[in-house]
């Protein structure tokens, strides 16, 4: 969930976007496989030369974002499709890339990565399929007794955050909305900054996904001031996270992809309609995570897949442009990227 981390590293990506991507020969050497196969039963293996290999490389590692990928897989969905779906996180290397150069067949990445891709000197030959999620659920948290309940109030604290330009951009453009000083903010970069460190009084305030961190402030007791992204500014709701593939598997296996689609739609309905029982798949994989605690997420993702939307996945050309918009404002890219470029909702099922 941290897209931050992936961003700056994008960044530096796509400067060596002509060199041979080092430690991207071998699949093997790019990304680590799931320990458990991603729930694979033994019996599923038989037969599986029939069907069409597929690799899904994930953002981050496996939360509750990725759920409906883990309950098609389970429930047999890929394989009713004709596919057998491998689903493995990132290690050196980033997903848009990675998808870009054949390393895998889809990708879960974010509105920005493309966009940045897309607005590069090498444009990265990506596009996004679907989105997992409608609306932007990141936000800005705080502990409830420092009593910031605005952005006004940031002015004189400390934030800490992963310290990507986006990020920078984004503080900077609300603050400035609200008619605070964005000078007055100290910023500090932290891999290890959560919502424990609020209270603490390392810093003041951080990024927050509320489906993730949210849940988990609330199980520790730790209460928060949470302000919500979308609230701030309707160019900020973008899509986070998305799917992705690269126009080569596009153009080249357009059947594969509307397969892929047909059963991950099924999955995360499943999901949507039996959190419980959907939380307790990924829990398979994810074991490490408290189950109860996974629950409690995945119920509220439930709400938020297709929150306002009729369809699963479908994505809008106003949001792409929106953010492109508010890039370019931001000077954070120089290429006004127009949204058919990074998006399309052809594979989705009608």
């Amino acid at each position: 969930m941290k897209h931050g981390k992936k961003l700056l590293a994008l960044l530096m990506a796509l400067t060596l976007v002509m060199l041979p991507l080092a430690g991207c020969a071998d699949e093997g050497e790019d990304v680590q496989e799931d320990g458990q196969q991603n729930g694979q039963e033994d019996g599923q293996q038989e037969g599986t030369d029939q069907l069409r290999d597929v690799t899904v490389i994930l953002d981050y590692t496996v939360n509750t974002n990725h759920t409906g990928m883990y309950v098609a897989q389970k429930l047999g969905y890929y394989e009713e499709q004709g596919l057998n779906v491998s689903i493995i996180e990132p290690a050196d290397g980033v997903t848009p890339t990675l998808i870009a150069t054949g390393k895998g067949d889809f990708g879960v990445s974010y509105q920005e990565d493309v966009t940045y891709g897309r607005a590069s000197e090498d444009p990265l030959p990506v596009k996004a399929i679907a989105a997992l999620i409608q609306h932007n659920t990141s936000g800005f948290a705080s502990a409830a007794d420092k009593n910031i309940t605005s952005v006004k109030d940031f002015e004189g604290k400390v934030y800490a955050g992963w310290g990507s330009p986006s990020e920078e951009a984004i503080i900077r453009a609300v603050m400035e909305e609200a008619g605070a000083d964005f000078s007055k903010l100290t910023m500090v970069t932290s891999d290890s900054a959560t919502y424990h460190g609020l209270n603490d009084d390392q810093y003041d305030l951080i990024w927050m996904f509320e489906a993730w961190d949210g849940v988990a402030a609330a199980r520790d007791g730790v209460e928060l001031n949470y302000i919500e992204l979308r609230d701030l500014d309707e160019r900020l709701d973008y899509y986070t996270p998305i799917l992705i593939a690269s126009e080569t598997m596009i153009e080249q296996e357009p059947e594969t992809v509307r397969a892929f689609l047909a059963a991950t739609e099924k999955g995360y309905r499943y999901a949507i309609e039996n959190p419980e029982e959907a939380a307790g798949i990924l829990h398979e994989t994810a074991s490490t995570y408290d189950l109860e605690m996974l629950v409690q997420s995945q119920e509220l993702l439930a709400t938020k897949y297709m929150e306002d939307s009729e369809t699963w996945g479908t994505m809008k050309e106003e949001v792409w442009t929106n953010y492109t918009d508010f890039m370019l404002d931001s000077g954070l890219i120089t290429v006004d990227v127009p949204a058919n470029e990074c998006f399309t909702n052809e594979f989705l099922p009608q």
